[in-house]
């Protein structure tokens, strides 16, 4: 896949034609991966530099590597580093502000083409409790199953949580046990009760079932977004 370095927008070749190229290059990419329904990795690191291009524009603050020569002071608490100004006429500035004239809305472009392809699989998987719900639901099994097909892929999952003075944040974590067939004798909740048998550490595990109604990739776009479904979802029952 075609990426675009992280300090794509300074490093190198400081030339509009040549980080034109890079820019289209890379964004080409992305609308392929896009036409494939393939999410992952490509939307988040669309996203991330499509932030820096906002962070550079809006505040001119930099990472380090981007202009060391310029520190004025660091600000290790927030973990930013705080740039000297760079006066209006300088050339290294204006071939900068060109390339980001040039490339924001490109960005916004394509970070809106994701959007869309994220939004349209969200709104077509379904999840669902498998059997009695237990207290705690931060750790158990998630059952996922792709359209069409008549497999589940079992995973094992963990939130985590953290919090801060502001804000509480939630991570999971997976791990694949399995791939089994569906049929009338292997339902979702026969699975759950083979599981307990099979792991008697988690003796009433939390247990979800994410079912896709349209066709989409399993690795790069499904799992990323019941992932995230699954957490948005957990942290309304514990609310």
């Amino acid at each position: 896949m075609n990426t675009l370095p992280i300090n794509w927008l300074t490093e190198g070749l400081l030339d509009f034609e040549y980080k034109k190229y890079m820019l289209l290059a890379y964004l080409q990419t992305a609308k392929t991966e896009f036409g494939k329904q393939r999410l992952y990795p490509i939307f988040s690191d669309l996203i991330m530099h499509y932030r820096n291009l906002q962070q550079v524009k809006e505040h001119k603050k930099l990472v380090y590597e981007q202009f060391p020569q310029r520190i004025s002071r660091a600000d290790f608490e927030k973990l930013e580093l705080v740039y000297e100004k760079i006066i209006e006429d300088d050339e290294t500035m204006q071939q900068i502000e060109e390339i980001i004239q040039f490339a924001a809305p490109l960005m916004v472009n394509a970070v809106g083409e994701g959007k869309e392809l994220y939004d349209f699989i969200e709104r077509h998987i379904e999840i669902n409790p498998v059997g009695i719900s237990p207290m705690y639901f931060n750790e158990g099994y998630l059952f996922l199953d792709a359209f069409p097909g008549k497999e589940t892929q079992v995973y094992l999952y963990r939130i985590t949580v953290f919090e801060n003075t502001y804000e509480k944040y939630r991570g999971i974590n997976t791990q694949h046990l399995k791939t089994v067939r569906r049929g009338l004798s292997q339902t979702h909740e026969n699975l759950k009760v083979q599981l307990l048998k099979e792991n008697q550490e988690l003796p009433n595990p939390a247990t979800f079932v994410i079912a896709s109604k349209v066709p989409v990739p399993l690795e790069h776009s499904l799992l990323p977004i019941a992932k995230r479904t699954l957490v948005k979802y957990v942290a309304k029952m514990a609310a």
